[in-house]
């Protein structure tokens, strides 16, 4: 892995395929995919940037299609380019061209056998929320409030009952289009930074709103309304009825993506970092 700290070069990179790791607070874009209606999506606002930095179209793949008002401090795009560009031209350029709630955090060639989305190998979600009794004057869209307290113990091992390889049909959105139910949960943890509660998966790869439905099936076992064997139950029934509500999009952030070594992608700090010092 390059290290995180590396300056970005004034050298000028082949051209060929180019891979970002990109940030971005999703409260004002309407998901990450672009569309023709008027709205504005991450990708279709970072390709614009990129385009101009090319001096030609960009087209971007990315690796997960996050929802209108998920956030993101380690998307990773590729895309194909014929001009001949430094790493700091990709980083500062675009970044000149982007809104301060995008930021590309590095560039870098890659071959152009690796894809952002078919060669991952692992993708790490963090859902943030915030257990206090009254709500948040700031960041407000960058956590999701819950005013009753909640048991983050009962709830970490309450999730514990989900890691390894299910069909996760009752943990995912009814419009999903994946051709299979079946993931495979690596991990995950729930743990209390002062008044935060985190949340952090991982897994090969996530459903559509698999950790939003994840979320709000351990908040009523938190609260204590539930017991804490019932996520079996609901993950038995593969029925998104019998699951808990779908939390909030503003908690969800993609903070990491896994590749092979091979293919050279820097290991970047995590976030979100602006909470507490801990997290």
């Amino acid at each position: 892995m390059r290290s995180a700290l590396e300056r970005f070069s004034n050298e000028p990179l082949p051209a060929g395929r180019i891979a970002l790791v990109v940030a971005y607070q999703g409260s004002l874009y309407h998901g990450w995919q672009a569309q023709q209606s008027d709205h504005d999506t991450v990708q279709g606002t970072l390709q614009k940037a990129l385009s101009r930095v090319a001096a030609h179209e960009v087209a971007l793949s990315c690796a997960g299609r996050t929802d209108a008002g998920v956030h993101a401090t380690a998307q990773v795009v590729h895309f194909d380019t014929t001009s001949l560009r430094s790493p700091h031209a990709w980083v500062a350029g675009t970044n000149h061209f982007l809104p301060p709630d995008i930021v590309v955090r590095w560039a870098g060639p890659v071959s152009t056998e690796f894809h952002a989305r078919y060669s991952a190998t692992a993708r790490e979600y963090r859902y943030v929320i915030l257990n206090q009794t009254v709500p948040p004057a700031q960041r407000y869209r960058q956590s999701t409030w819950i005013h009753y307290p909640l048991n983050e113990r009962r709830m970490h091992d309450a999730a514990q009952l989900l890691v390894g390889t299910h069909d996760f049909s009752a943990l995912r959105a009814a419009e999903c289009q994946s051709k299979t139910p079946v993931r495979q949960l690596h991990s995950i943890d729930v743990s209390r930074h002062g008044d935060y509660i985190l949340l952090q998966l991982r897994a090969n790869a996530f459903l559509h709103h698999m950790v939003r439905n994840i979320t709000g099936t351990l908040l009523p076992i938190g609260e204590g309304t539930r017991p804490v064997a019932w996520v079996s139950d609901v993950l038995a029934s593969k029925d998104r009825r019998c699951a808990g509500i779908t939390a909030p999009a503003h908690g969800l952030y993609l903070v990491g993506v896994d590749y092979p070594d091979a293919f050279g992608l820097p290991a970047l700090p995590k976030g979100p970092a602006v909470f507490t010092p801990d997290i």
